[in-house]
């Protein structure tokens, strides 16, 4: 009779350690899980249009936060849903450049990019050389709602983005691009 409890009392041990270790696993699932929903993601570059500071297939980390906190900036490279973007909807996310902040009157004229009549020091991020052209009159001169950003590509010339398909809410913007962790010999802040 002791063998028969012992028995019991043995798989009744291994029962609860297997309870407890699927109690661990799915923590650790639903972290992994609202992490991706709300805190980091991975994105694919596709395209040359944030040359020279990102390349085709650079793969990226993306927060989150600075969306949910209004903590997006000028210089900040970003993320955005297409599907209601003209001339992207139903593509892939894209990565661009703020320029324009809500409120901010956003200019191109004389092959450069104003803001607020100042004109903007790009050199940090943009090839010499480089020009903005106007893509669409409606929106070579525009002052921004309380949710909207102007962006562009760093590869002005082959870029869509706000010149083309105007500003951008805040309801598309994914997240900020944190750091970019392949190719290895690039890793790094873009």
């Amino acid at each position: 009779m002791t063998d028969i409890g012992n028995s019991k009392s043995q798989n009744k041990g291994v029962l609860l350690e297997l309870l407890d270790w699927l109690k661990y696993i799915l923590i650790a699932f639903l972290i992994g899980l609202l992490m991706v929903v709300f805190v980091v993601q991975r994105n694919s570059v596709v395209g040359d249009s944030m040359k020279p500071a990102l390349y085709s297939n650079d793969q990226l980390l993306v927060e989150k936060i600075s969306k949910l906190g209004g903590w997006i900036g000028y210089e900040d490279i970003v993320t955005i849903k297409t599907d209601e973007l003209r001339g992207h909807e139903g593509g892939p996310n894209i990565i661009k450049r703020v320029v324009g902040q809500p409120g901010d009157t956003i200019e191109i004229r004389e092959g450069l990019v104003y803001r607020n009549g100042q004109p903007l020091d790009e050199s940090n991020y943009l090839a010499p050389g480089i020009v903005t052209e106007i893509r669409k009159l409606d929106y070579a001169k525009i002052t921004l709602a309380d949710d909207e950003y102007y962006v562009l590509g760093d590869n002005r010339e082959i870029s869509l983005d706000s010149r083309t398909f105007g500003p951008v809410r805040l309801q598309h913007i994914i997240g900020r691009v944190l750091i970019r962790f392949y190719p290895f010999d690039r890793v790094g802040s873009p």
